[in-house]
C-alpha cells in the first residue's frame, strides 16, 4: 500500500486547511485511514482515523475542529483542519491499517502561525 499526502501549508491561527490522502496498491484490505501528526520533539499521536464503515475516532484536541472523511471509490482520506491554533502546527502523516500491517505516508507540513 502507498499513501500519497496533499495539502500542507502555512495558515493564520483561525484558518484552515485540507489534507487528502490517496492510497494505491494493495488496497483491498485497507479497513482504516487516518491521520497522525508529530510535533517537533514530541512522539507522533493520533488526530483521527476512520473505518471502512464511516466509524471515526478523534483526538480530544481536535474534537469539533477537524473532520475526518474517507471517499471509498477514490481510496481516499481527507481531513478539513477549521479554526488552526499554533499548537496544532507539526508534520502529518496519512497512516493506513491493512489485515495487521501498517503503512504510513511521507509527512506533510502544517505551520500554524499565530
Amino acid at each position: 500500500v502507498q499513501l500519497q499526502a496533499y495539502g500542507g501549508g502555512l495558515v493564520q491561527a483561525g484558518g484552515s486547511l485540507r489534507l487528502s490522502c490517496a492510497a494505491s496498491g494493495s488496497i483491498f484490505r485497507v479497513n482504516v485511514m487516518g491521520w497522525y501528526l508529530q510535533a517537533p520533539g514530541k512522539e507522533r499521536e493520533l488526530v483521527a482515523v476512520i473505518t471502512n464503515d464511516g466509524r471515526t475516532t478523534y483526538a480530544d484536541s481536535v474534537k469539533g475542529r477537524f473532520t475526518i472523511s474517507r471517499d471509498n471509490a477514490k481510496n481516499t482520506v481527507y481531513l478539513q483542519m477549521n479554526s488552526l491554533k499554533p499548537e496544532d502546527t507539526a508534520v502529518y502523516y496519512c497512516h493506513a491499517l491493512s489485515g495487521w500491517d501498517n503503512y504510513w505516508g511521507r509527512g506533510t507540513l502544517v505551520t500554524v502561525s499565530s
